[in-house]
């Protein structure tokens, strides 16, 4: 009677256990839920990308170019596109599709060459992958990279983000923590129809539209990019939400640094990239000889109010960019080499702000030194600075090519870390406060004079101009960033990307690039020495377990209801 009654109970137990699984599958039809268990929260999509997706008025369609025979590195990074998709999915209500596809799918080699150049031209950045087969070594060529589309708008996302001296799995880990902020950052692009507008200011020399243009057309999928004189029109930069002054080579007048000064005041974003050397590759010459004097831009007073100052001086780098330099003749031929041209630093991202976060080495070309100063309600963070060997020229700086074909020495290279790029925030106090300004300007309606920043504000300092600017080949501008000498994609447009969105954009997206996943990776030098244990105790020790568990629960069972 007593093994009826329990075996009743357990009978009942069953059908309540099978009926609330019933229910909550049914409930959750209804209500959406998810719980990230994950230690770094990898699977946790941020507020801000869920209204993005949310939203969306009509379905995008993301094609993924990460299909195929690939190593380990590109298989996990391709599971965890598709994870992020799946998750963003989830919260998109219909309108989020995507497929995966491999572009040397193809066994003709024309099309597949055909394709090939058909996504370099839509932006997709090719990476050479070498194999090993039994023959020896081959290259192949994959494209981890998306189209974002939606209506007649298509949108590249590079998925993989290259990083000088950074290994191979530590660039596959920060490529995975910059999928949501990527794929989100694209979708925005593509789906917003209202753009906010920036501009490129002009007036004092800055540098000329086709020196911006590869910059201009990246920035022109999220902003409407204008061309605006800042000059001596009162209220020329009311309605920007941020300008961007590159490489100026004329003097700033009272009246120009007024309206500037009084757009921040308002609230305005500024990206100052700024030359305080007259120097450049033109400048040296038939003799490769120079003198690098300070130009005079009249802008130290303003930036020094805001908190920082730029100083008359040159960076020399050990890590540099190379250019070719004329070693010797055959014949009548002269042979050239690539070598490391000091005043050309690769600079690296500083800290782990979402600016420059994962971001690759940004080239740059006769850089100066800065410092941060005063400005008690500013708060100062740097973004950008130099190698641990580097050295610094004060002006007047003789310049001469002929530096490259002496060996350097290291001990003369001692100056670590220098900030040549910086990103302010906070409350600005106005250069004109308690300050002799014609009564036409201070009381004019276009400006509405304001002593202090009327809200907290943002503005980023380089101290160069080139960082910006795009080379070219056979007439034709090239990526900004892309060192024609080497091949070399180097981190400048992402750089100048990030600090636009940062400025213009209020919607927190930047934010998701703070996310941070842990690189658990096995120690090769312990795997080398005990691998096959390990390996045998994964294989054998969870179906022992379950077998001595299941063992023990049948013989307690039956000492249990035993008569």
């Amino acid at each position: 009677m007593k093994r009826k009654a329990v075996k009743g109970q357990n009978i009942f137990q069953l059908v309540l256990v099978i009926g609330i699984i019933i229910l909550l599958n049914f409930i959750s039809t209804f209500i959406f839920t998810r719980i990230d268990l994950t230690g770094d929260k990898r699977f946790t999509i941020s507020e801000s990308s869920k209204h993005i997706v949310g939203n969306l008025k009509d379905v995008v369609y993301i094609k993924v170019y990460l299909e195929g025979d690939f190593p380990p590195g590109f298989q996990k990074l391709r599971n965890s596109t598709r994870e992020m998709l799946d998750e963003l999915r989830n919260y998109a209500k219909g309108n989020l599709e995507y497929e995966f596809i491999n572009p040397s799918a193809s066994a003709d080699e024309k099309e597949r060459n055909a394709f090939y150049r058909q996504l370099a031209e839509k932006g997709l950045t090719p990476t050479n992958l070498e194999e090993q087969t039994k023959e020896g070594t081959s290259q192949k060529i994959i494209f981890p990279g998306a189209l974002v589309s939606f209506s007649t708008q298509e949108i590249p996302v590079q998925l993989l983000k290259d990083q000088i001296g950074v290994s191979s799995a530590q660039m596959m880990n920060n490529s995975i923590q910059n999928l949501e902020y990527e794929i989100i950052s694209a979708i925005k692009k593509a789906t917003n129809p209202l753009k906010p507008t920036i501009a490129f200011t002009t007036g004092h020399g800055e540098l000329e539209e086709k020196k911006v243009h590869d910059i201009t057309s990246v920035l022109s999928t999220s902003y409407a990019v204008e061309r605006v004189e800042l000059f001596h029109t009162l209220g020329a930069l009311n309605k920007y939400k941020a300008i961007i002054i590159a490489k100026p080579d004329s003097a700033f007048d009272d009246k120009s640094k007024f309206i500037l000064d009084q757009y921040v005041m308002n609230g305005g974003r500024v990206f100052m990239l700024i030359d305080q050397m007259q120097v450049t590759m033109d400048s040296l010459g038939s003799k490769g000889e120079t003198m690098a004097m300070g130009r005079p831009l009249n802008l130290d007073d303003i930036l020094f109010r805001y908190g920082v100052r730029l100083n008359y001086d040159l960076i020399l780098d050990l890590q540099s960019a190379p250019i070719p330099v004329v070693t010797g003749y055959i014949g009548n031929q002269p042979r050239t080499e690539l070598r490391p041209w000091f005043y050309f630093p690769l600079l690296a991202p500083s800290g782990l702000h979402p600016l420059v976060n994962n971001l690759n080495n940004v080239r740059a070309q006769f850089v100066s030194t800065m410092d941060t100063v005063g400005a008690p309600t500013v708060k100062k963070t740097i973004l950008l600075n130099t190698s641990k060997y580097a050295k610094v020229a004060p002006a007047p700086v003789r310049v001469n090519l002929g530096i490259m074909q002496m060996k350097p020495n290291p001990q003369q290279f001692n100056q670590q870390y220098m900030p040549v790029a910086v990103l302010l925030e906070g409350t600005f106090e106005s250069i004109f406060k308690n300050r002799p300004v014609p009564d036409t300007i201070r009381n004019s309606p276009d400006i509405g004079f304001k002593d202090v920043s009327a809200k907290p504000t943002r503005m980023v300092i380089v101290s160069d101009g080139d960082v910006i600017s795009n080379d070219f080949q056979k007439g034709r501008p090239l990526a900004c960033g892309f060192d024609k000498y080497t091949g070399t994609f180097f981190g400048n447009r992402s750089f100048i990307e990030n600090v636009i969105d940062y400025l213009a954009d209020d919607s927190g997206l930047m934010n998701v690039r703070n996310k941070e996943y842990k690189i658990r990776l096995l120690d090769p030098q312990v795997m080398e020495k005990d691998g096959k244990t390990i390996r045998l105790m994964n294989c054998l020790l969870p179906p022992l377990l379950v077998i001595l568990f299941g063992i023990a629960k049948f013989y307690n069972r039956r000492k249990k209801y035993a008569a």
